[in-house]
């Protein structure tokens, strides 16, 4: 019996040695340690309601966070404190014999989940490369999606998506839309767009718009085109990383300068910051300067 404990203690320490590596990569790579509090994914997003669920077998993979324990497992739930020892041990205990346990309480959000009841549990199961774990899941309803890779950083985008969708009443109006920026503040340019298509219809057409024909009209008319001028050259093959929405982005930014007046040149759009973000001048020229040759001429021929 005691060589057992030993084992499972043994076990435990292994664990420890693992979290403790991670920390050590993630500061290396600058990557945040820390496992996302439903709290925070809370407050940032507009949560439209709640429905059970039932019993179902969870991918761990798509576990991502916690309602309570965030300060004691790592993002990757691996225990951060030699405080757990006893409990974590003894739950591996269980599991290793082969012995039923209670299934885990999750909330879910879209594609993942957090911990309500059970975080020791889902750090053992996770260790021992189970592949799922049965748990009684709440879902909670957000419009925005999202996925395993969520981070602090990407969160922030996602509570910038959740306010652009609640202002704009997009996802109703068109629920298969997904505009996705890889950098904040985009989703404040999109309202300033969405604005002045108004005041435009508003000026061209003599009577009052209200929002939702404003922002069903951007999306169909502006929006979408310049997207699919995007697809056709297959643009985002050349700029990795970038979203439709980034190069949506800044090809309008291009537009107004030129209805502007401005020169626009090859030299003018090498704009040091966007060439270090995308890399290569004679590059991002010659798509910008194609991309929207091809955006303009979709949009005419869709008016």
């Amino acid at each position: 019996m005691i060589r057992v404990k030993h084992s499972f203690d043994g076990l435990f320490r292994d664990a420890r040695s693992k979290a403790l590596l991670a920390a050590l990569l993630d500061l290396i790579r600058r990557q945040p340690p820390d496992m996302l509090a439903l709290a925070d994914v809370r407050a940032g997003l507009n949560i439209r309601g709640q429905r059970a669920l039932g019993r179902q077998s969870v991918p761990l993979t798509h576990i991502i966070g916690s309602e309570g324990r965030y300060h004691d497992f790592d993002r990757r739930f691996l225990p951060r404190t030699d405080m757990m020892q006893q409990r974590w041990s003894s739950i591996e205990r269980v599991m290793v014999q082969g012995q039923a346990l209670p299934p885990v309480d999750l909330y879910k959000i879209s594609d993942v989940y957090f911990v309500r009841d059970g975080n020791h549990r889902v750090s053992v199961a996770r260790y021992l490369d189970y592949a799922e774990i049965d748990a009684e899941v709440t879902e909670l309803l957000v419009d925005v999606p999202l996925t395993p890779a969520l981070s602090v950083r990407t969160l922030l985008l996602k509570q910038e998506y959740s306010d652009f969708l609640e202002w704009t009443n997009l996802h109703a109006l068109r629920p298969d839309e997904r505009i996705e920026f890889s950098e904040l503040g985009g989703y404040l340019d999109l309202v300033r767009h969405i604005n002045v298509h108004r005041y435009a219809l508003r000026q061209g057409q003599n009577r009052a718009i209200d929002r939702d024909e404003a922002v069903a009209s951007w999306y169909d008319t502006i929006y979408l085109p310049i997207v699919h001028a995007i697809r056709d050259q297959h643009l985002l093959r050349r700029f990795s990383g970038r979203t439709e929405a980034d190069l949506y982005r800044w090809l309008v930014e291009q537009q107004q300068l030129r209805a502007a007046g401005s020169p626009v040149s090859p030299e003018s759009l090498c704009d040091p910051s966007v060439v270090k973000a995308l890399g290569g001048r004679k590059a991002w020229a010659d798509v910008v300067m194609g991309a929207l040759r091809g955006a303009t001429q979709q949009l005419r021929l869709r008016r």
